[in-house]
């Protein structure tokens, strides 16, 4: 019988391994970083309203995981669609009251272009491991006055690019999963290769939240 390396599994399967309790860590060159699922799964908090605040309708919640700030969004009266790659998040993020699709932010999505905040919380962008091709593709989201509000690393110079490995409690690996570390200095400059430019930059908690505009054309 053929079996299957552990190190084959695909992320998603254990980032749902962890949203169901299993303590599952993601391995990279600083050490291990528990996944903190169990801020994702909790109702927002005070400290969330450094975006929440300035998330200005129709959000898209890229990444959205199980909800949280979809669902808060939802519950302040302010349009958001969540979107994320694991089925079992999306379901997570309904059952709370968000509403939410399983998508990629690569793949074709509803109201390209149309949206006045993209949301990128959590350090999600690090999704894809290459924060120009998605800011980028968040700046084809937004509409021409539209937002991408990023949450950055707490160090303000990081910049890491180097894939992380999920590995869970029962001793299971992930295959490798393109991500990056970003601060606030280099997503400055990242921001402008692809197109976009700081407006803002907000701090509250330990926590910074930039919001990019689409650059002014040149004259």
């Amino acid at each position: 019988m053929t079996t299957t390396s552990a190190r084959e599994l695909s992320p998603v399967v254990l980032y749902e391994a962890a949203l169901g309790g299993l303590p599952v860590v993601a391995v990279e060159g600083g050490g291990d970083r528990p996944l903190d699922v169990g801020t994702w799964a909790a109702p927002a908090t005070p400290s969330d309203d450094v975006l929440l605040d300035r998330c200005e309708g129709p959000v898209l919640d890229v990444g959205c995981g199980p909800g949280r700030l979809a669902a808060e969004l939802a519950r302040r009266g302010v349009d958001c669609l969540g979107i994320d790659v694991s089925r079992d998040a999306v379901r997570r993020a309904r059952d709370r009251g968000a509403v939410a699709l399983r998508r990629a932010v690569e793949a074709a999505l509803p109201d390209e272009g149309r949206w006045r905040t993209v949301l990128l919380a959590d350090g999600n962008i690090g999704i894809g491991g290459d924060p120009v091709a998605l800011l980028r593709r968040c700046g084809e989201l937004v509409r021409p006055d539209g937002q991408v509000l990023v949450e950055t690393d707490p160090d303000p110079d990081a910049y890491d690019t180097s894939p992380v490995v999920l590995r869970a409690a029962d001793g299971r690996l992930s295959r490798p999963v393109p991500w990056a570390r970003l601060g606030t200095r280099p997503l400055r400059g990242l921001a402008a290769a692809a197109g976009l430019s700081a407006a803002a930059q907000w701090s509250a908690g330990g926590r910074t939240v930039v919001a990019l505009r689409r650059a002014p054309a040149p004259r």
